[in-house]
């Protein structure tokens, strides 16, 4: 088989060579990569594709620590009773990265974000914490306020609905169905709401006015 270098050679020349290696010395130095194994007839055929690396893992992935997890819920928990929300938020991150399946970090970072009135982080949380631990009534009242600050009032019915089924002795959820039954125009299950409200809080001015609003009877 004859050689390719003497085949060029004898194409080109000597002078055709040298010519050939500036060309190419000239595209390296531009910063362009190339690759002199597709000068050869079928390279392109042999030559493996290459394919975008995908980033890293982060340091922690799949890495949970309960443990130190609740030190960091701790820490937070401390850091919003001090005054210091964005440190706390910071610290009930941590806190889930190490323990993603804690519903109650999920639950109180929900609250912090629904204080500082960023309702759809806090409905994020909520719901999240719902999922983790369903048939809980906390999530659900606090899904509820958010829905309601924001204006979502069949949407804040449909969780207090089912949160006074989870916990009927709740007043705070019988109250707050009856304020949003009574923004739907529902005076009827507005009173009931309130009447329920009362029977559990008799002294719960909010519930009581709420009652007379409606035209509904103390149980």
């Amino acid at each position: 088989m004859e050689c390719p270098v003497r085949k060029c050679s004898s194409r080109f020349g000597a002078r055709g060579l040298t010519a050939i290696a500036l060309v190419v010395a000239g595209l390296c130095g531009t910063g362009c990569s190339f690759n002199l194994s597709s000068l050869t007839p079928g390279s392109d055929k042999d030559e493996p594709k290459t394919t975008a690396l995908a980033p890293p893992p982060p340091a922690n992935a799949g890495k949970t620590n309960p443990q130190d997890a609740q030190i960091h819920a701790a820490r937070a928990q401390a850091l919003a009773q001090s005054g210091k929300p964005d440190d706390a938020l910071l610290a009930f991150s941590q806190a889930l990265d190490l323990d993603p399946h804690s519903a109650q970090t999920f639950y109180q970072r929900g609250l912090l974000y629904q204080s500082e009135k960023k309702y759809e982080f806090a409905i994020a949380d909520f719901t999240s914490a719902n999922g983790l631990t369903p048939q809980q009534a906390d999530p659900l009242l606090g899904r509820a306020q958010c829905y309601l600050a924001l204006g979502k009032n069949q949407e804040a019915a449909a969780d207090l609905d089912e949160a006074s089924q989870v916990a009927p002795g709740n007043a705070q959820v019988w109250l707050t169905r009856g304020a949003t039954y009574e923004k739907l125009g529902d005076r009827a299950r507005a009173a009931d709401s309130y009447s329920r409200a009362v029977a559990l809080r008799p002294k719960d001015n909010a519930a009581r006015s709420g009652l007379a609003r409606t035209g509904g009877r103390a149980g």
